[in-house]
């Protein structure tokens, strides 16, 4: 098992805007940088994504893949690669959100593992940069609506 990456920012916004903006994924392109496109392929009942189709390029991580998502109300969400790419073999990670004074503190888990052979300290720090981009990008995101 891959080490897991974790990481948290403070936005200044309630949980429902800030898991809005996690739940669009089309949006993804115009603020998670290495996101080039997400497609969500299946719904659940309650209009939120179910699975969802990246292409990423992430520098080192560059790929295709499709990942499941697990909701928990605007507290929580999952995921976990239901079909792999030619590089990712494992993408788990999940979007935490917490009350934190008038905004939501937000912490972002991530577990990559590749079927290519790359240095732990390579594949972590990509890991590093997903995580701080993605968290950066969300609060800029969230905060400039």
């Amino acid at each position: 098992m891959a080490d897991r990456t974790t990481s948290s920012i403070t936005i200044d916004a309630d949980r429902a805007a800030v898991m809005a903006v996690i739940a669009d994924f089309p949006a993804y392109p115009e603020w998670a940088g290495q996101v080039k496109s997400a497609e969500v392929l299946s719904t659940r009942a309650d209009g939120r994504a179910e699975t969802v189709r990246f292409v990423l390029d992430a520098g080192v991580i560059s790929d295709t893949y499709t990942l499941g998502y697990t909701w928990q109300g605007d507290e929580s969400v999952g995921w976990r690669v239901v079909e792999q790419g030619k590089m990712v073999a494992e993408l788990d990670g999940s979007y935490r959100l917490a009350g934190a004074g008038a905004g939501t503190e937000v912490t972002y888990e991530l577990t990559v593992d590749l079927k290519v052979p790359m240095l732990g300290m390579l594949r972590r720090k990509a890991e590093k940069v997903i995580v701080d981009t993605a968290l950066k990008g969300l609060k800029k995101r969230v905060e400039g609506r």
